[in-house]
C-alpha cells in the first residue's frame, strides 16, 4: 500500500472519529469542557496534519529522495496527539482537584505542554503561513520574557510552571472560550454550509443573483453584488467568495467595458460584504456571540442596517458609473436555469434562520439545519430518480472536505486561546487601554481611530477569526473604559477586521479579483479600497448612533438610516462622478466627496452643515440637468 493510500486513509477515519464524536456530544452527552476541548482539538490537527503533509511527493517522481522520510515527523506528530486525548481523559479527576498555580506539576504535564504546542504551531505553520506562526510566537516570547521588554509593557515574565498551568492545563489558554466556540458550534455551521454549497443552495443563490442583475451595461456589476451577497453568507470567506463569483462576474463585467482593475475592484469589495451580511454572517460572528454573551439573533439583526449601506453604496455606484455612458456595450447576461423550480433547496437554510431567530441554541439550530438537507436530499433523489441530489460518494466527500475546514477554524481559535491567555496574565490589556487613552487624551474619536489602524493591521496578517479575537483582547477594554457599549465596540473591530481584505498594502481579496481579472494587483486594491470607502466610516457612525444597531427607539433608527444613506447617496456620486449627468471636475468631486463626509460623520453641526451642501448639490444639478434638456430640445 502506497504512502498516499495510507494518508487518505487517515485522512477519512480522523473525519469520522471527529464526525462521531461530535455526534456523541449532542445525541448522547456533552462532556466537562477539560476533556471535550482537547479531544477536539487532537482530532482537528489529526485533520490538518493528515490534509497538510510535511511533504508530498509529486507524482511525476518516482525515485524516493531523503525528504520521503519526512513523514516520519507526521507519525509521530499524530502518535502526539493519540497520547494527548490519552492525557486529558484519563488525567481528568487530577485537573480538575488541583489548584492552578499553586499545585506542583509532573514530567508528563511539561511533555504535554510540548506536545501540544509543537502540534498547534506546526499546524499553523502549514495551514495559515507564517504570519500567524510569528505573531503567536511572539506572543509566547512575551509571556517568558515580559521582564526586558519595554517598561510600558514590561511584566515579571511567567516561569515554566506557571506558563504550562495558563496554555494546557486550564481553561484560560488553549481550551479557553473560542476553541469551546468551535466545539460547541462552529463545527455544526461549517459541516451544514459545505453540504448545503455542494448540494446546489449556494449555486441557487449565485444564480438568484445573476437573475437580479439587469441587462443594460450595469448588469453584470450589479449581478456580483448580489451573487456575492447571497453566496458570501454560507462561504464566510471573502477570497472563496470571489473564486467562486468571480469566475462569472469579472468576465462578464471586462466584456461590457468595465477596465480589469474595476471589475475585479468591484467583486472584490461585493465578496468581502459577505461576511458582515445577515442572516448568516461569517464564523466570526458567532465567536462574537460567545465572546460577548449575547444570543446570536441580536448580532445579525443590529448587523442588518450597516450591511445594508455597504451593499446599497456599491450598487449606487456601479449605476451611476454605468449611467455616465462609458460603456455602451449592453450586457449579454449568460442563460440561468430557472430559479422557482429550485427554491426547495433553500428549506435548510430559511428552517436555520427561523429557529435562530426563534432562541434556539445554535448547535441544535446547525443539526436541525443538517437534518433538513439530508431530507430535501433525498427527496430529490427519489424523485429525479437519482439524476439530481447528491449521492453517497458526493456526501461522504463533501464531509471530508467539511472536515478539513472545520480544523482551519478549530486550529487558529485554539492558537487564539495561547495570546489571549497571554494577555489577560501579563496585564497586557488594560496596559494597552492606558496607553491608548493617554495617547488620545481619552478622546472617542483618537481612540477609535487607533482602534481601526490596529485592527486593519491585524486583519492584513490574520485570518478574520484570528484578527477579531486579538482585536478584542487589546482594543475592546480600551473601547469599554471610554464608554463605548459592548455591541457596537465588537462589531467595530469585527468590520475593520473584515475591510482589511480589501484594504492596501495586502489586500487578500482584491488579489484574487485581480488575479480572475488580469488586472494589476495594487491598482485593483486601491479601486477597491475607493469603492468601498462608506465602509470605513459606518462604523464610526454606530459607535456614535446605535440606534444603527437597532439599539435605539424606532424614530431614532428611521431618522439616522435617512440620514445615512442621503449621505451615501452623495458618497457614490463624488466616487462615481455623476450626480444627474457626468461630473468631469475632479474639484466638484472631491467637494462632493467632503460634503458626505459631513453628512455621515457622527456630529450634528458637520451632519446639518452637509445635508445643506448636500440638497444644494442636488438642487444645483437638477436646474443643470433641465436647462441642458431644454437646450438640447431647442
Amino acid at each position: 500500500m502506497t504512502k498516499i493510500n495510507i494518508r487518505n486513509i487517515f485522512r477519512i477515519a480522523s473525519s469520522f472519529a471527529l464526525l462521531l464524536f461530535q455526534g456523541y456530544l449532542v445525541f448522547v452527552r456533552p462532556l466537562p469542557p477539560i476533556k471535550q476541548l482537547p479531544i477536539h482539538l487532537a482530532l482537528a490537527l489529526m485533520i490538518a496534519i493528515a490534509n497538510h503533509p510535511i511533504y508530498s511527493r509529486p507524482k511525476d517522481v518516482t525515485k524516493i529522495s531523503w525528504k520521503d522520510f519526512l513523514c516520519i515527523i507526521d507519525i509521530v506528530i499524530i502518535l502526539s496527539l493519540c497520547l494527548m486525548i490519552w492525557y486529558y481523559v484519563t488525567q481528568y479527576d487530577f485537573l480538575i482537584r488541583r489548584i492552578q498555580y499553586l499545585d506542583p506539576q509532573r514530567s508528563l504535564d511539561y511533555l504535554m505542554l510540548g506536545i501540544v504546542l509543537f502540534s498547534v504551531l506546526e499546524s499553523i505553520r502549514r495551514i495559515m503561513g507564517y504570519n500567524l506562526l510569528i505573531f503567536i510566537v511572539f506572543f509566547i516570547v512575551y509571556a517568558v520574557f515580559g521582564k526586558y521588554f519595554p517598561s510600558v509593557i514590561s511584566h515579571r515574565g511567567l516561569n515554566l510552571k506557571r506558563f504550562t498551568d495558563l496554555i494546557t492545563m486550564g481553561t484560560e489558554g488553549i481550551f479557553g472560550t473560542p476553541l469551546n466556540a468551535s466545539v460547541s458550534f462552529l463545527y455544526y455551521f461549517i459541516i451544514f454550509g459545505t453540504f448545503f454549497a455542494a448540494g446546489g443552495g449556494g449555486q441557487m443563490l449565485v444564480d438568484l443573483g445573476m437573475k437580479l442583475g439587469r441587462k443594460d451595461a450595469s448588469g453584470p456589476a450589479k449581478a456580483s453584488i448580489f451573487s456575492s451577497a447571497l453566496f458570501g453568507m454560507i462561504s464566510g470567506s471573502a477570497v472563496a467568495n470571489v473564486t467562486t463569483t468571480g469566475v462569472m462576474t469579472i468576465p462578464l463585467m471586462k466584456r461590457t467595458g468595465y477596465k480589469p482593475e474595476q471589475a475585479g475592484a468591484i467583486e472584490a469589495v461585493a465578496s468581502t460584504g459577505g461576511q458582515i451580511t445577515p442572516p448568516i454572517m461569517a464564523a466570526t460572528a458567532f465567536i462574537m456571540a460567545e465572546m460577548i454573551g449575547i444570543p446570536y439573533s441580536r448580532i445579525a439583526l443590529s448587523a442588518i442596517i450597516p450591511a445594508f449601506s455597504y451593499y446599497l453604496s456599491l450598487y449606487l455606484l456601479v449605476d451611476f458609473i454605468s449611467r455616465k455612458g462609458e460603456f455602451g456595450k449592453e450586457a449579454i447576461m449568460p442563460k440561468i436555469p430557472p430559479i422557482l423550480p429550485r427554491l426547495y433547496l433553500q428549506l435548510p437554510i430559511i428552517l436555520l434562520v427561523v429557529i435562530i431567530f426563534r432562541g434556539r441554541s445554535l448547535q441544535t439550530c446547525a443539526v436541525y439545519a443538517i437534518f433538513t438537507f439530508f431530507i430535501v436530499n433525498f427527496l430529490r433523489r427519489v424523485i429525479s430518480k437519482g439524476t439530481q441530489g447528491m449521492s453517497l460518494k458526493e456526501i461522504f466527500n463533501c464531509l471530508l472536505d467539511g472536515s478539513k475546514q472545520v480544523s482551519h477554524v478549530a486550529i487558529p481559535t485554539a492558537a487564539c486561546g495561547i495570546i489571549i491567555g497571554v494577555v489577560i496574565m501579563s496585564g497586557l490589556a488594560s496596559k494597552f487601554s492606558v496607553l491608548i487613552s493617554n495617547i488620545g487624551g481619552g478622546n472617542l474619536l483618537l481612540a477609535l481611530f487607533f482602534t481601526m489602524l490596529g485592527c486593519m493591521v491585524l486583519g492584513m496578517a490574520l485570518p478574520t477569526v484570528a484578527a477579531y479575537l486579538t482585536a478584542y483582547i487589546l482594543f475592546i477594554p480600551v473601547l469599554t473604559r471610554i464608554g463605548v457599549p459592548t455591541l457596537p465596540a465588537n462589531m467595530f473591530i469585527f468590520y475593520f477586521g473584515v475591510i482589511s481584505q480589501i484594504t492596501p498594502p495586502v489586500c487578500l481579496a482584491a488579489f484574487a479579483a485581480a488575479g480572475i481579472a488580469e488586472a494589476k494587483p495594487w491598482l485593483t486594491g486601491w479601486t477597491a479600497f475607493k469603492y468601498a470607502s462608506v465602509a470605513f466610516l459606518v462604523p464610526y457612525v454606530f459607535v456614535e448612533k446605535p440606534e444603527l444597531l437597532l439599539m435605539g427607539s424606532p424614530m431614532q433608527t428611521i431618522f439616522s438610516s435617512l440620514i445615512l444613506i442621503f449621505g451615501i447617496f452623495i458618497l457614490a456620486s463624488g466616487i462615481a462622478g455623476y450626480l444627474f449627468k457626468p461630473i468631469n471636475s475632479k474639484i466638484l468631486r472631491i467637494l462632493l466627496f467632503i460634503i458626505a463626509f459631513c453628512i455621515i460623520f457622527p456630529e450634528n453641526i458637520s451632519t446639518y452643515i452637509g445635508l445643506i451642501l448636500g440638497c444644494s448639490s442636488i438642487i444645483i444639478a437638477l436646474i443643470i440637468q433641465k436647462r441642458a434638456v431644454a437646450t438640447a430640445k431647442a
